[in-house]
């Protein structure tokens, strides 16, 4: 039986009361007021587009002046996704498709009868922020299989957002194909032009001399936040939903010949350090070289190598300051990684945020390779990745071998995994990973699965047992989640179980040794009670309560209760939000979040939260997020304030103040405020050349530092770097000691080239 301390009893029957009544509440409510009418199945004819062969030659200039454009086959009957679903858009867009021997063309007329004076977008990164953005997105399914898609998107400034999507649940974002994109904007609206090499697109090796693939296309007028299709979707999914996507028929792609790709490059770097160990050298200077190889053995099968793999270039880790007793999930920015990273990233998330808020479980986490646990980079001496995708199997396997480190020893990293198809989007898999090391190993094996029921109702699981060999112990880690979405609710009952000996170290948990049951529910109406309909697009209630024991004893550990009565989704993107928690802790071990002692006990707290942001896509920005109230024995304000100013899309920047200020909490009552400061900048002069930045200063570790990167696409990706990383961090003690200091400054070239 699970217990519950004495005097937490009350307050958590209080709980129950509380989650009982508005849940029942809110299921009514739901269940009562349907929307679903506007929720639709795919149908039994799909939209077509003819794609038209040519023999001249295409000119990349975002003109559309070659004589073919104006011939081929166009379609122009969008329909809209948002605001008002199957409606015909309210801007036009015209799309036209040719092809020869080396590439695939899509031309794309945005009109608007604002012209230019439409057109927003707040930067020029690579993979851009959607929905800051006017862009069009093109997905492929390139198999017909209706689980997969290639997507291909560019703004109105001819910035390139490209990905890999599966059964529109997971995503490679950071997937870079080589393409080549150019636009014009002018008073009639803007216009897009792309060349896609056949070597990027992978298709079956058919037997008819013509294919047809699945196809949609996304235009987002961002000034009215309109969305619109090619094909429709109910709003819930995405266009990558590749079961409701037309179709693309007339294509004669090429046979499959050689494509290997290599990309070798040469770095050199001068290091100073001042203040550390005697065993630190002041002063160095390195020079490094190495590179990756690409080779798609088969249309469903590729071979990456890698030597002395190095990723001066990966943006910084944004700090986070972590008030709760979970850890922090950073994400993987390093290029290696990310490719292919949806095969093996399955993950289920419990409420998760980027702030460590929830449980998140991932059986395979990259970081844990060529990073220490402070994100600090260890040296790979080299490795590979063998991937296989069909619509009915992937398999794959990375192998990795890190270099001995600051008197650590040398790792291999092994990672197999296995995923079967079937049925209407329906997975299952497994996977196994291996450390070791001399005299010690850790093994995780995992099964997992997918089902969907139908296009509203899933099932997702993972299954995970580890063994470490040093201690001879073995763990298990188990979370089911069930998950209802529709256009008007979202519901999802979630139950997890972490034993206190699992130990993934090839993964990530946010907490071990933890009985969880998460269920929750989100309420979208968009009715005729909407007050001020003309900006406020949805009217979304949420209730996320979170129930914790622990699994080593069954005894009570934590309860949520976040309940959010108002929260408004406005037209512009912007939205504005309440809510109220209560928060019961059953600490069993001394706790310090930020450097503030509490003591093992029984505490119950109350907070209050407000949201806001206003429209993303504007010159100033302004995003906002307020947390105060009671916090264990005392009081606790934390607040997160975020301005971005874009006066035009080569420049951008971003500042954020997060300050957590304590009140007479913990064991010594202590009141403090802890500040930590981030400012971005990117400074573009066209999509191939910008400077970035970013500055962070955190009081909790009395810590400063800057990241500047020049970057320069001379070539389709490839790429010349300057980067200057610097590093300051001050020890408080009673007697005060110089700050230590390090300066990188790196000097990188890459090359690409395809065989």
């Amino acid at each position: 039986m699970m217990e519950i301390t004495q005097c937490c009893k009350d307050s958590l029957t209080e709980y129950i009361t509380r989650f009982f009544f508005i849940w029942i509440g809110m299921l009514i409510a739901v269940l009562g007021i349907s929307q679903d009418s506007l929720f639709f199945k795919p149908g039994p004819i799909r939209r077509e587009m003819k794609a038209m062969k040519i023999e001249g030659t295409i000119k990349i200039d975002g003109l559309l002046s070659e004589a073919e454009w104006s011939v081929a086959p166009a379609f122009s009957d969008f329909r809209q996704i948002e605001p008002y679903q199957g409606k015909p858009a309210s801007y036009a867009t015209v799309i036209k498709i040719l092809y020869d021997q080396k590439y695939l063309y899509c031309g794309i007329v945005c009109k608007d009868p604002m012209g230019k004076k439409a057109i927003m977008a707040t930067d020029f990164a690579r993979d851009f922020d959607n929905t800051k953005h006017d862009y069009i997105s093109l997905n492929f399914d390139t198999y017909n299989d209706q689980r997969n898609a290639i997507v291909f998107a560019t703004n109105a400034y001819g910035v390139q957002r490209d990905l890999l999507a599966f059964d529109d649940l997971y995503y490679d974002v950071d997937w870079d194909g080589l393409w080549n994109v150019r636009t014009t904007r002018n008073d009639s609206g803007w216009v897009a032009e792309m060349a896609i090499p056949w070597k990027t697109l992978r298709y079956p090796n058919s037997k008819d001399s013509l294919q047809s693939w699945g196809f949609n296309v996304l235009r987002n007028r961002r000034l009215s936040n309109e969305t619109s299709a090619f094909s429709p979707y109910p709003r819930i999914f995405t266009s990558s939903h590749m079961n409701y996507a037309g179709i693309l028929t007339n294509l004669q792609p090429p046979p499959h010949s050689t494509n290997i790709s290599f990309t070798p490059y040469v770095l050199t770097s001068v290091d100073h350090y001042r203040n550390f160990a005697l065993s630190q050298s002041p002063d160095a200077a390195a020079f490094k070289y190495g590179g990756d190889l690409k080779w798609t053995l088969t249309p469903n099968s590729v071979l990456d190598l890698t030597a002395n793999t190095d990723f001066a270039q990966a943006n910084a880790d944004q700090q986070v300051n972590n008030t709760t007793r979970f850890n922090v999930f950073f994400p993987e920015k390093r290029q290696f990684f990310l490719e292919n990273a949806s095969l093996f990233g399955v993950q289920i998330t419990l409420n998760a945020d980027q702030a460590g808020g929830s449980m998140r479980y991932q059986p395979f986490n990259s970081r844990t390779i060529g990073l220490d646990t402070s994100g600090n980079p260890i040296p790979i001496v080299g490795g590979g990745r063998f991937v296989y995708r069909s619509a009915t199997m992937n398999y794959g396997a990375i192998a990795i071998r890190e270099e001995g480190y600051n008197g650590g020893p040398a790792t291999n990293f092994f990672v197999g995994r296995a995923s079967r198809n079937f049925g209407s989007q329906n997975r299952v898999g497994t996977m196994v990973t291996l450390k070791q090391q001399p005299g010690a190993s850790n093994i995780e094996s995992t099964v997992d699965g997918f089902f969907r029921l139908d296009e509203s109702h899933s099932v997702n699981a993972i299954l995970t047992q580890t063994t470490s060999t040093a201690n001879g112990q073995s763990g298990f880690g188990g979370i089911v989640q069930y998950f209802n979405n529709t256009n008007n609710h979202e519901i999802w009952l979630t139950q997890s179980l972490i034993t206190k000996n699992f130990d993934p170290q090839m993964g990530f948990i946010s907490r071990t040794d933890v009985i969880a049951t998460t269920p929750g529910m989100n309420y979208f109406y968009r009715g005729k009670l909407i007050p001020f309909k003309k900006y406020i697009l949805a009217y979304s209630p949420g209730i996320l309560p979170e129930l914790y024991f622990t699994a080593s004893t069954r005894k009570f550990s934590e309860a949520d209760l976040p309940f959010f009565p108002v929260w408004f989704n406005f037209k512009n993107g912007g939205f504005l939000g309440y809510g109220m928690v209560s928060v019961w802790q059953h600490l069993t071990a001394l706790f310090s979040p930020l450097n503030v002692n509490i003591a093992p006990g029984d505490y119950h707290y109350f907070n209050q939260q407000v949201y806001f942001s206003s429209d993303p896509s504007r010159m100033l920005n302004v995003q906002y997020v307020l947390t105060a109230g009671t916090y264990f024995n005392g009081k606790l304000v934390t607040s997160d304030y975020k301005l971005q100013f874009a006066p035009i899309p080569h420049i951008s920047f971003l500042g954020e103040l997060n300050r957590n200020h304590f009140k007479q909490v913990g064991i010594n009552q202590t009141s403090t405020t802890i500040d930590l400061y981030i400012v971005q900048a990117r400074l573009a002069l066209n999509p191939r050349i910008q400077l970035t930045g970013i500055y962070q200063k955190n009081a909790l570790n009395n810590s400063d530092s800057y990241n500047l990167r020049l970057s320069w696409e001379y070539a389709p990706l490839s790429y010349i770097y300057f980067i200057y990383n610097r590093g300051v961090n001050t020890q408080l003690t009673t007697a005060p000691i110089a700050s230590q200091t390090e300066d990188h400054l790196i000097f990188k070239m890459s090359y690409f080239k395809q065989f």
